[in-house]
This record gives structure tokens, C-alpha cells and sequence, in this order.
């Protein structure tokens, strides 16, 4: 699809939707594109102009690939380019450990693909223009809520490039992200459960001559990721919460050379890192929402729970919230009997796989990540992980923890083959 012109329909001063959401992300996509093949008019409301935005997530795990599969689009979507990442290794100091080998899943992709998120959600933008129900505006952000009637419809308001205009539908879904302005709207609030890091995310060349391998390296009191991109590396380096200020005072050279310790091959390549600018902060959150919906509204995705980037799974988890609220909303929207019990439905439904996933992520930081950080010391793996990785069959644990996650979705059978709705290659 031609990034320039991304939106699909009219962009009309007053509209009315079976559902309107609010932001085009993995959540909002994949809800969006489902809630269409199930045959309803839905309105995505993106409010950048495109999709590309570096340094988002890109990891797309086995379970979003098993949503592909279920939906007939694994084979076209794994022509995009992307890299697999079949194993996960750590190294603390001296010791090197695999994590995880994703070649006993039972899923049709026993891997990790990376691919840049925005040639993800082009491609779900794709799919979606092949259903007459969808629509995506690009340029047009949510700025809160117009009004609400008694039956719980609402009406949005939304600035876009042509104009201001209102989009009322019996849901609305805010999926614009942790720092959602509908959920603030809706006067939901989130509890903060702390992060002992923030990253520092940038990228260096990749030679044919390195090595393949997606790995992390844990040494007195510094943290290095590096995500094999094919012609580049994706560089984490970890730094403790609130210092992204100090480094900076340190100077350029200073956090080039102690990046430059930590690489396996040679240091000169940290010569890239041309300037600050090269250098992006992803402030960590880890927060959760109590209460998910109101009369008439949804959070999903980052809206509902801001995960931590252990693991990698965010996408992941958004993309499973998504199916679960399509597979859960579809026929009560489609019989116009939407009520607050099946918006409590969804988040009974994704609540405690949320909840176990972050607990897992709270447990790696405060265990493994805090205390290295902390440390002057060269770190040893913990006793656990490495009774965990060594021991047969248990070493399959982590692998499908972090490749399908707790509790994967299905689409169900009424998306998967809903009567009446276009086919996926269906023209517009």
C-alpha cells in the first residue's frame, strides 16, 4: 500500500460507525480489520500521517503468526521481509545460556519474525481494505468525547487534516496507546506498578561477517540487547531508571566506548553513533487498568496495560487482546444488543493472562535486571534460569511462554468464515 495514501473511505464533518477506534497500532488494526470481516462498519482513526515510526516494536511472535495462519494470510504475510529469530541466548559475564529454542512449538511458525512494525500494519491495512465495512483515516486524532446518551453511545471528537468532525457508534475502543487520551477521558485510571530501567535505543550496521544470533549480555552493572535486523543490529542498551540525563552529561565518546565493550565484533563500528540524535530514550512503564470499559467503551492493548519490554511480547499481547474482543463483540454489535456484560467479557477474558505476563516481567526486572544494574560485579545467571533452561522438557517453558503467551486466542469461526462478508482480496 502506498504509504502516502493509506486512507481508505470519506472523511466526512459527522459520521456513524458500528464501532469507531482510536489509533491504528497492532491493537487497533487487528480489532479493526476482524470486526470488518465479521461484516460490521468499522472506523479506525490514526493521528499520524503513516506508520513509519522507528524503534516501536517489531518482534511479531508465533501466536500473532498463528492468527495469520487461522486467518489464511501466514503465506503472504512471511513474504515481507523479515528475520527469524529461532533462538534466544544470554550471556551473564563469562557464563552463555540458551533461553529459548522455538523449534518444539506447536504453533506454523516456530520462530520470531522480525519485521519493522510499519510493514505490519500496512499489511493489516491491506487486508482490511478488502472489506466493505472498514475504513482508516490517517492525519486524524481522537481529542476526546463529544457526547454520551443514555443507552451509552457516544460520539468522538476528531481533529483531522481536513477538519473537525464527530464519529458516534455504539463503541467506541480507545487503542491510541499508554497514554490513551480517551481512556484519561473516560476517567479510567491506571496503577503504576514501577520499573527499575529505561533503554536507550539505536542502531549500528550489520556485516556478513557477524553472528546471527539475537542475544542479550548482562556485565557489571550494564545491560546490552542486540536484535539481528538482517543489514542492521537493533541495540538496547539498558540503562537504570532516570539516568538517561547522566549518561548524556558523560558525553558521546563515554557511552560509545562502554556500548563498545559489550559488542562481539569490532568496537570502531560505534563510530555510527554520529550523535545524540542517533540515540532514541524509551522511558519503561509497567501499568494495568482496574476497570477496562464504560457503558459503550473499550480499552485494549497499551490503552488497557503498558507492558515492559522484557520478553518483547507487547504486539503480542495487544494483538491477543484484539481477537478476543473481536471474537467476543462481533455478534452483539452485528445484533445491535451491546451491552456493559460483554465489555466486562473481554476483560475477564484477557485480564488474567495480562496480569501473569506482567507479574513475569515484574519478577525478570526486579530478579535478574535491577540487581545487575546495581552491580560492580560480573553477574551469574540465577539458580532458577539456569534450572529452567538445563532441565529436559522443562526448557520448554520459557519458549512457549514467551512465543505464545498465556492463554493464545483463536479467531473464531464466525470470523474465520462469517456469511455475507467480502473475501480478504476482495476490491474496494
Amino acid at each position: 500500500m502506498d504509504r502516502r495514501a493509506l486512507t481508505t473511505g470519506t472523511i466526512t464533518m459527522s459520521k456513524q460507525v458500528d464501532c469507531c477506534i482510536a489509533g491504528g497500532g497492532p491493537a487497533g488494526m487487528m480489532l479493526g480489520v476482524l470486526l470488518a470481516r465479521a461484516g460490521l462498519h468499522v472506523l479506525v482513526l490514526e493521528k499520524h500521517a503513516d506508520f513509519l515510526r522507528d524503534f516501536r516494536g517489531d518482534t511479531v511472535h508465533p501466536s500473532t503468526m498463528e492468527i495469520m495462519h487461522e486467518l489464511g494470510w501466514l503465506d503472504e504475510f512471511l513474504k515481507l521481509p523479515y528475520e527469524p529469530v529461532r533462538q534466544l541466548f544470554a550471556q551473564f559475564g563469562e557464563d552463555r545460556i540458551k533461553l529459548a529454542d522455538f523449534a518444539h512449538l506447536p504453533a506454523q511458525a516456530k520462530f520470531i519474525a522480525m519485521i519493522p512494525q510499519w510493514d505490519f500494519l500496512d499489511f493489516l491495512a491491506r487486508k482490511g481494505a478488502g472489506y466493505p465495512g472498514f475504513e482508516l483515516w490517517m492525519n486524524a486524532e481522537v481529542t476526546g468525547f463529544a457526547s454520551t446518551d443514555p443507552q451509552g453511545k457516544r460520539t468522538v471528537r476528531v481533529k483531522t487534516s481536513e477538519g473537525e468532525a464527530t464519529v458516534g457508534a455504539p463503541l467506541i475502543v480507545a487503542a491510541d496507546g499508554r497514554g490513551s487520551s480517551l481512556r484519561t477521558a473516560a476517567g479510567l485510571v491506571p496503577t503504576e506498578f514501577g520499573a527499575p530501567m529505561d533503554v536507550l535505543w539505536f542502531r549500528l550496521s550489520r556485516r556478513p561477517t557477524d553472528t546471527a544470533e539475537t542475544q542479550g549480555r548482562f556485565d557489571r552493572g550494564r545491560i546490552f540487547i542486540m536484535l539481528n535486523r538482517g543489514d542492521y543490529w537493533q541495540c538496547a542498551f539498558v540503562i537504570s531508571k532516570g539516568q538517561n540525563e547522566q549518561v548524556r552529561a558523560q558525553g558521546l565518546e563515554a557511552f560509545r566506548q562502554g556500548v563498545a565493550s559489550l559488542l562481539p565484533f569490532e568496537p570502531e563500528r560505534t563510530i555510527e553513533l554520529a550523535n545524540w540524535n542517533t540515540i532514541k530514550l524509551l522511558t519503561v512503564k509497567v501499568d494495568r487498568l482496574d476497570r477496562w470499559y464504560a457503558p459503550g467503551f473499550l480499552c485494549i492493548g497499551d490503552a488497557a496495560h503498558a507492558m515492559s519490554p522484557v520478553g518483547g511480547v507487547g504486539i503480542n499481547l495487544a494483538v491477543q487482546d484484539a481477537v478476543a474482543a473481536a471474537n467476543i463483540l462481533a455478534r452483539p454489535l452485528l445484533e445491535h444488543r451491546l451491552s456493559p456484560d460483554d465489555l466486562q467479557a473481554v476483560q475477564h477474558r484477557r485480564d488474567w493472562p495480562t496480569r501473569v505476563t506482567q507479574r513475569l516481567q515484574l519478577f525478570i526486572q526486579n530478579a535478574i535486571i535491577a540487581p545487575t544494574l546495581s552491580t560492580a560485579t560480573s553477574p551469574r545467571p540465577p539458580a532458577l534460569l539456569r534450572w529452567i533452561t538445563r532441565m529436559p522438557l522443562i526448557d520448554r517453558v520459557l519458549p512457549r511462554v514467551f512465543g505464545l503467551g498465556v492463554r493464545p486466542e483463536h479467531v473464531s469461526e464466525f470470523i474465520r468464515n462469517p456469511r455475507g462478508a467480502a473475501p480478504s482480496n476482495a476490491p474496494r
